[in-house]
């Protein structure tokens, strides 16, 4: 159905490279959520984390503000078939974010946990990466409410489902756990290149 919905002719072949298997072409920024979107203040946003650290600590919202930023442009995947080209978000690198944080040794992954309680998982590897970001404007204005504003994770190498709306924390852990969509079947990556959508792929 998605694809139909979303369907977009590929203009030239250099583009074509840039979709994964499956996907097609939007020039719209679907919004797909579960559940009620939650409102939520700006100013009341702290990210927690805690778990396999040695120190937990709570980062809020107006210090959030003061760290690093980047801009960076991707092209975003989602699961339901669309695919959106060159989308430009501006945030705080999670390496930025990972430079206060002291991890134990045992660490190796983290579960990403939101206001509204969605939550969903990565490897470590996956997740610190220079290009993932604490994303809290797009395309130059602040992001959308509905698009996961105040803030959320934008993670653009998997598929979007792996990019949380609304982050509040960070639990890192000794091994895997699955989170809200991977316990209702989804894959538990999500590399769009190898088509990972379900648990059964």
């Amino acid at each position: 159905m998605f694809s139909k919905l979303f369907q977009k002719p590929l203009p030239n072949s250099e583009l074509a490279k840039r979709v994964p298997p499956g996907q097609s072409l939007t020039e719209r920024f679907p919004v797909l959520t579960y559940g009620p979107v939650p409102k939520i203040e700006a100013s009341s946003v702290s990210i927690r984390i805690f778990g396999e650290v040695q120190t937990e600590l709570e980062i809020p919202w107006a210090e959030l503000m003061q760290m690093p930023m980047s801009t960076q442009t991707y092209d975003i995947h989602c699961v339901t078939h669309w695919t959106k080209l060159d989308m430009r978000w501006t945030g705080i690198p999670v390496p930025e974010i990972m430079k206060r944080v002291q991890l134990k040794s045992e660490a190796t992954h983290v579960m990403m946990h939101c206001y509204g309680g969605y939550t969903t998982n990565l490897s470590l590897e996956d997740f610190i990466r220079p290009e993932n970001l604490f994303s809290h404007i797009y395309d130059g204005q602040p992001l959308e409410t509905e698009h996961g504003g105040p803030m959320r994770i934008v993670v653009p190498h998997l598929f979007f489902w792996k990019s949380p709306k609304w982050i509040s924390g960070l639990e890192f852990m000794n091994g895997d756990r699955l989170g809200f969509w991977e316990k209702n079947g989804y894959h538990k990556r999500g590399d769009p290149w190898r088509e990972e959508r379900y648990s059964d792929d």
